[in-house]
């Protein structure tokens, strides 16, 4: 049997860990996958990315400098198999050049896509609303629907409170 695949950015796997207003949205996403025992797939980048953006959190206040390696770990631990096809990069470069792309980061999550012939779900809406008219295998969570319903899981790891301004 062929188990389907689908890529997806850093940030969709972020919003299981990190509460956002839209992680509830990314739980119903990742439930459906595992009822459907869908293979997630990613560039390897998306370690990098995971990596940045939690730190990010911390540097920003987001989250607290004793969860950040426990998050890490938690990420790492999720089920995303990650690839590098041989032209990936010359790809993501092609892909970033026509869509005016100022770096070609998120170029490597579509050309994963468009190399594994999936969806790529991402939850960067400026770039949905940049590629969707050409490659309608892009999807933005913020259009996600949950076919059943959704019960948000307490959260493993809590956030702390943005930095107020002096």
């Amino acid at each position: 049997m062929i188990k389907s695949l689908v890529c997806i950015d850093a940030n969709i796997a972020l919003k299981r860990l990190v509460h956002e207003p839209d992680s509830i949205l990314a739980h119903g996403l990742w439930a459906e996958w595992k009822a459907q025992r869908v293979i997630i797939i990613a560039p390897t980048l998306w370690v990098y990315e995971v990596t940045s953006v939690l730190r990010k959190f911390v540097y920003r206040g987001r989250l607290s400098p004793q969860l950040e390696q426990q998050m890490l770990m938690a990420a790492f631990r999720l089920p995303v198999n990650l690839r590098r096809p041989v032209a990936l990069h010359q790809r993501a470069s092609e892909l970033a050049r026509h869509f005016n792309r100022p770096a070609a980061y998120d170029a490597h999550y579509l050309a994963l896509a468009e190399m594994a012939g999936c969806p790529l779900w991402t939850s960067d809406e400026r770039l949905y609303n940049t590629v969707h008219n050409e490659l309608p295998w892009v999807y933005w969570l913020g259009n996600y629907r949950p076919t059943g319903a959704i019960h948000e899981p307490q959260a493993a790891y809590t956030t702390v409170a943005p930095r107020s301004s002096p």
